[in-house]
């Protein structure tokens, strides 16, 4: 019977009940002595209780059972997900990777949290600063089982296969081309339909925001209506052979058995949510006269840090758009930069690497190695006659930019057996031009 719907608005305050139990919310309290239907009150607290209440998050939920009811945690195997940086020496180059393998679903079954894979990052959870760059392959549903993230939050980003994700909020379905985050704390699992991959970047210890406009004014890049947060839906499903819920708590993962589904809270209300979002959505700023203006006019969201317009991480995206500028080589600049800037391509062909950078695949450039087109982009972009034209159709990619020096994994340098080893030689055919009685 249940149809997906959803509620708009990035950081509102939402209120949802399940049509199966009107007036399953409370009126004008949160935590009645009795809650309508019999049902237990709860609060999922997404930042401490006295943050302003511009950053208060938290929402309130109304379950058939509270969640404190489950057997001990105990370690899970964790596979490919960790937080050391310092298994393998760290490693400045240019680094880019072909497509991550998806595993064959009768060979080797895996879900989503088998499925995971970290690629780099910084930082650490206990000390609530630092991120994490995962890959994600899976062939098979989660099956009695969900996750939840004691460390961050999960911004989740599909390139093949459909997710058909289910939280304590309600459902979302998130395909290629959109994105969705799960924030510290909520349980969920994940439903795919055949071979299935995609990128997560991990913040501890910040959530994400709309960027601050400045000069564009009130309206642009990311809108705060476009943002969609599920309905309330729930199952009463008792589990006689165990449910599993895995927690990821300081970089590991534990599990601990219940009897009956997590899924049951028949309403909610609160500002705490999971949230998707379609890049389709996203209005493009760009240059009209000459020259570029910086990336960060391609921000979706940001997770803060306590300095002044420095990211812990960015989400950026290069959709496609108009190049009209004028005298100006169009393509991205040759740059060495002090965030570290990993991409990964959704779909098509990125302007500055049609060759090499593939859907599925990805690239880190770290904190002050220079990157730049390749040696075909240059010289096509140096004798182009320029005229107005479409940008990156039919072409989705991201980046997750942070101010965090970021450290690869023995999985990413070595197991996935991935590494483009012959990245640097794009750039080998680079020639000089320098003539200097032509000015």
């Amino acid at each position: 019977w249940f149809i997906l719907q959803y509620m708009s608005g990035f950081g509102n305050e939402h209120a949802s009940e399940d049509p199966r139990c009107p007036g399953a919310l409370p009126e004008g309290q949160n935590n009645p002595q009795v809650c309508p239907y019999g049902l237990y009150a709860e609060q999922l607290s997404g930042s401490a209780f006295t943050c302003p209440r511009a950053t208060n998050r938290r929402s309130w939920l109304y379950r058939i059972l509270p969640s404190v009811c489950h057997k001990p945690f105990k370690p899970l195997e964790e596979g490919h997900l960790t937080h050391d940086w310092d298994e393998i020496e760290p490693d400045p180059n240019q680094l880019r990777w072909k497509p991550f393998e998806i595993p064959k679903a009768p060979q080797n079954k895996m879900d989503f949290v088998s499925g995971l894979h970290t690629l780099c990052g910084a930082g650490e959870p206990r000390g609530r600063n630092g991120i994490a760059v995962h890959i994600f392959v899976c062939n098979t549903s989660m099956t009695d089982r969900c996750l939840y993230n004691s460390d961050g939050d999960f911004l989740i980003v599909p390139q093949q296969g459909k997710l058909l994700i289910t939280t304590e909020f309600g459902k979302m379905l998130v395909e290629p081309n959109e994105i969705c985050v799960i924030q510290q704390g909520m349980r969920f699992s994940v439903e795919v339909f055949g071979e299935t991959r995609g990128y997560i970047l991990e913040v501890y210890g910040a959530h994400f925001e709309l960027p601050d406009l400045g000069p564009i004014g009130a309206n642009g890049l990311a809108n705060p209506r476009d943002f969609l947060v599920p309905v309330a839906w729930y199952e009463d499903r008792q589990v006689p052979g165990g449910y599993t819920v895995i927690s990821k708590y300081q970089g590991k993962l534990f599990a601990a058995q219940q009897d009956y589904s997590p899924y049951n809270v028949v309403a909610w209300h609160g500002n705490y949510t999971p949230y998707k979002y379609h890049l389709e959505k996203f209005m493009v700023i760009n240059a009209v006269a000459f020259d570029h203006a910086d990336p960060s006019i391609f921000t979706v969201l940001t997770a803060k840090t306590t300095r002044a317009g420095v990211a812990l991480a960015d989400f950026v995206i290069f959709p496609p758009r108009w190049g009209v500028a004028n005298n100006t080589f169009r393509p991205p600049y040759y740059h060495r930069n002090c965030m570290s800037e990993f991409m990964g391509l959704i779909k098509g062909h990125y302007e500055a690497k049609e060759e090499g950078f593939q859907p599925g695949g990805g690239s880190l450039h770290s904190m002050m190695t220079p990157h730049g087109p390749d040696a075909d982009c240059f010289e096509k972009a140096s004798k182009a006659k320029l005229e107005p034209e479409r940008v990156a159709d039919g072409t989705m990619a991201f980046m997750f930019e942070s101010s965090l020096s970021l450290a690869v994994t023995k999985w990413g340098l070595q197991t996935s057996n991935r590494l483009d080893k012959n990245y640097y030689k794009c750039w080998e055919p680079l020639k000089s031009h320098f003539n200097p009685k032509c000015k």
